[in-house]
């Protein structure tokens, strides 16, 4: 199921998959998703809800998994993955492809007023709080506190919003 709401622009380009196992997207009031955006049902049936006035850049990957839930205000930088969904893999003696996923960290919750950098990976069981910055090129698994300005791999803090 697919909702957008009218004030809402998705590109032409935007590539979503409807799922089979009842997976709810959901796009709020004047938000964009800009064009090659891609938003892949896979690992579970999780949600994607997309708040208000929020923009998602170019070349985008959402993975819905264990649920992708953004609240309002918040800005994607172009060529960032959500993968709120991780491939089982520990049993050498079988494909991995063959292994199901591992068990869900909680998905992933962005709060509001939120910046994520391009090229940056947001992981299952990532929390970005209110206020946050991604630096480009990081990658987000655990929680990030409310108006820190965090970057890398590993993810450290580099500073504060004042």
């Amino acid at each position: 199921m697919i909702e957008v709401h009218p004030t809402a622009k998705i590109s032409a380009l935007c590539d979503i998959e409807e799922s089979v196992r009842g997976t709810r997207i959901v796009v709020g009031e004047a938000s964009v998703i800009d064009s090659f955006v891609k938003i892949k049902p896979a690992g579970g049936a999780g949600d994607l809800v997309i708040g208000r006035f929020c923009y998602v850049n170019s070349g985008c990957v959402f993975y819905t998994g264990n649920g992708i839930r953004i609240a309002d205000n918040v800005l994607i930088a172009a060529n960032c993955t959500f993968a709120p969904v991780n491939h089982a893999f520990m049993d050498k003696g079988r494909l991995i492809r063959e292994q199901g996923f591992q068990p869900s960290r909680g998905g992933i919750v962005v709060e509001e007023d939120v910046w994520i950098g391009a090229n940056s990976v947001i992981l299952d069981g990532a929390v970005l709080r209110k206020g946050c910055v991604i630096a480009a090129g990081s990658i987000v698994r655990g929680e990030v506190e409310a108006y820190t300005i965090c970057g890398g791999n590993p993810l450290r803090r580099l500073g504060e919003r004042s």
